[in-house]
């Protein structure tokens, strides 16, 4: 299997750091080809502005999903988001991994989405249908974050509210809504209190859960089809949703 992972922490001694020793040790252990984009490192740039597109007029306004669109057409992209798509396209599973910030993630790695899952690559391609099928229809994708404190203000009565939800606009409005099959995230609490025996482990069980991701079942979000959303609308259809589904679970089959 081909994995990417897109690192979003500023310091490699840090606890992410050294998952992402342990975890990249691991895969490569299995036979699988590994791919890491370490964003601090690299000094990604966040901000989506007119040096983006190549072929763009400056100072003329900037539409950006059209100016992304043109630039897709003629490969005028510039190399850092390219090189991000190209990964993208060489994986099978692409892994997130970040700490929780704010209850979102780093703004590196927001900025990372703005820039790389664009117009013309991401969306807006032929036989997109919305919702789920995008380019990278079929990829595996997941979650890594940790969390400073313990997890139980992220449980179902937690002042944070559920990790599920919080998360939602990645798993959902990011990950999925571009084809990826999104698998339930692997969150590790506590992590600011961490010793070397719950380092191991949290280690274990992750390595444990990349071993069989093949027996875990995605995150099951609805495809975007007028089977169950109206036109143009785009609202769930009454009768569709699992009794006594409400909020986000309206967008989860069965």
């Amino acid at each position: 299997m081909k994995v990417f992972v897109v690192f979003a922490h500023p310091d490699i001694r840090s606890y992410n750091g050294s998952l992402l020793k342990v975890m990249t040790s691991h895969l490569t252990s299995q036979g699988h080809e590994v791919k890491v984009s370490d964003l601090y490192k690299e000094k990604f740039k966040t901000n989506v502005d007119e040096d983006d597109f190549l072929n763009f007029e400056k100072g003329s306004r900037l539409k950006i999903i059209d100016a992304s669109m043109d630039a897709a057409a003629e490969n005028a992209l510039t190399d850092d988001v390219k090189k991000a798509q190209e990964n993208l396209l060489w994986a099978d599973f692409i892994i997130f991994q970040f700490p929780l910030w704010w209850y979102s993630v780093p703004a590196i790695l927001k900025g990372w989405f703005d820039r790389v899952f664009s117009g013309g690559f991401a969306y807006g391609i032929p036989n997109d249908d919305g919702m789920g099928d995008g380019i990278l229809r079929g990829k595996k994708a997941m979650l890594l974050t940790t969390v400073g404190v313990r997890g139980e203000p992220y449980g179902p009565r937690g002042i944070n509210g559920p990790m599920t939800d919080l998360l939602f606009p990645i798993t959902h409005g990011t990950l999925f809504f571009v084809g990826l099959t999104v698998y339930p995230s692997f969150c590790i609490y506590h992590v600011d209190h961490a010793t070397q025996e719950t380092f191991e482990r949290d280690s274990i069980k992750l390595m444990d859960t990349l071993d069989n991701i093949d027996s875990i079942k995605p995150i099951p979000f609805r495809k975007q089809t007028r089977e169950e959303y109206t036109y143009p609308g785009l609202v769930l259809k009454e009768g569709v949703e699992t009794p006594g589904a409400r909020g986000f679970e309206l967008q989860l089959t069965g």
